[in-house]
């Protein structure tokens, strides 16, 4: 009757304990809104993130690239495995909310002294008619264990939602770095055909210059041109070979990035230039809308997983606050001798339950609930953020190709004009009617405006990729 009462008493307590644990943190809520349509351009229900990048980018080498680049790179296999390691601890934390059962067996051998009350028992004792207290005491035991924590303030349960949210924080995370993979593997092969196509230029004018200096020689034969004018030719052509130089060794570096990035040896790509400046930039193309970011960007989607999870580790650590129910029971048999574990006198059995209240620890308990709460301030800060660098990038990379593909128009123009201009040039020099420095003028700016034109040409296509990228897509 008075295990009863105590019964009672200890669970009244636990429900006075009970009604203090129903307050629950509010869960953060971020204060950044996003406006409702982007800035300098209409609204529109569609948006190209929302495409696979196979649809995107339709180049046949360049998809090849891209599935070498999403099989092999090692950095998104890393990203794997810790979406591995994310699951397994979601599964680990599982297994804390279930019973945990044991299958046991154990002996051991013991020996009271006699001036004890357990070896004054004994001496009492017949374990079987006729003989003796066996001594030492043999003790034979096997069964089943089991315990089980009542998650009643959801310590066990929280823990576990915040474990597969993360879990899903981390799959987001994977599909935002394959989302980088696709983008950096296209800006890197666009790179490559815009260097060759600057080399190619480039091999071009050594030709136009080398011919312009084989002529000034002959003038200065004839008495036609001075040794200065020889110099100045000889001296640009220099130049430009010294540019040819550096423009192979960006292209080495560029080549070397992207086989990095396929997860190969460098080696030498089998690439074409010859239609570099023919490749489409589109303008006309859709973005939809800042709330498409919510659900496409995968950032955006790991960040607001984390903080979710984060609230409620917040909510599991304020329940280590209260008392641990648990029940535990055994079922098994135990005696003096292997040969009366089978006699049903042998049988055990025990069924208990348990609430213990944290008393002692409390500043550990109290440092727990304060990291908890400051990693979710933390994630709200880090979701906030999260959120502005995609709608910022979005207006950025659109007002980037918007003009990287006006300023594309207004250098071709500039340079169908100084193309025009070089055998004009040269054709009044060879009749004397213009001296050599309008020929060295005409030549060296209308390189200056071709390689430009490849620049800026590369600059559009690097834009369309970034916003592709920034409205979520590659991960598809």
């Amino acid at each position: 009757m008075s295990f009863g009462w105590k019964a009672v008493g200890v669970t009244l307590g636990i429900s006075v304990l009970g009604g203090c644990a129903g307050f629950r943190p509010a869960r953060p809520m971020p204060q950044l809104h996003l406006p409702p349509t982007y800035a300098y351009h209409p609204p529109d229900s569609t948006s190209i993130g929302t495409l696979p990048w196979r649809q995107y980018f339709k180049d046949p080498y360049l998809q090849a690239l891209i599935d070498t680049a999403l099989a092999y790179n090692q950095e998104l296999r890393i990203l794997e495995a810790e979406v591995e390691i994310a699951r397994r601890e979601a599964q680990a934390r599982r297994g804390e909310y279930l019973p945990f059962v044991r299958l046991g067996l154990q002996s051991e051998v013991a020996k009271s002294g006699a001036f004890t009350p357990a070896g004054a028992v004994e001496r009492q004792l017949a374990p079987e008619p006729g003989r003796p207290f066996p001594e030492p005491l043999s003790l034979y035991e096997g069964g089943l264990y089991a315990s089980w924590e009542l998650d009643i303030w959801r310590r066990l349960r929280n823990a576990r939602q915040a474990a597969l949210l993360r879990v899903l924080a981390a799959e987001e995370t994977r599909r935002f770095a394959t989302t980088q993979l696709v983008a950096e593997v296209a800006e890197s092969y666009y790179e490559l055909l815009a260097l060759r196509a600057l080399v190619t230029v480039i091999d071009t004018y050594i030709q136009i210059q080398t011919q312009a200096l084989q002529l000034t020689q002959l003038n200065k034969q004839a008495g036609r041109a001075t040794q200065l004018a020889v110099n100045r030719f000889q001296a640009r052509l220099l130049n430009t070979q010294n540019r040819r130089y550096l423009l192979v060794q960006r292209q080495a570096a560029v080549e070397n990035r992207l086989t990095f990035l396929l997860g190969r040896i460098p080696a030498r790509l089998p690439l074409s230039s010859e239609a570099f400046l023919t490749l489409p930039v589109d303008t006309t193309m859709t973005i939809g809308t800042p709330s498409q970011l919510l659900t496409q960007r995968p950032d955006v989607r790991a960040a607001e997983k984390t903080l979710q999870a984060a609230h409620l580790e917040v909510l599991s650590a304020r329940a280590a606050f209260y008392p641990v129910v648990g029940l535990r029971g055994a079922l098994g048999v135990q005696a003096f001798h292997p040969g009366l574990l089978l006699s049903p006198e042998s049988m055990l059995y025990s069924l208990g339950w348990e609430a213990l209240q944290p008393l002692i620890n409390w500043n550990a308990l109290k440092a727990a609930y304060g990291t908890a709460t400051a990693r979710q301030r933390q994630a709200l800060q880090a979701y906030e953020r999260t959120l502005l660098t995609a709608y910022t990038e979005v207006q950025t990379q659109w007002a980037r190709l918007l003009n990287a593909t006006r300023s594309y128009a207004t250098k071709a123009q500039e340079v169908a004009i100084l193309l025009e201009s070089i055998p004009i040039a040269n054709r009044l020099y060879r009749s004397a009617e213009a001296d050599y420095l309008e020929v060295l003028l005409t030549q060296t700016e209308a390189l200056e405006a071709q390689m430009e034109l490849i620049e800026t040409k590369l600059e559009a296509l690097r834009a369309q990729i970034a916003l592709y990228r920034a409205l979520g897509g590659g991960w598809q």
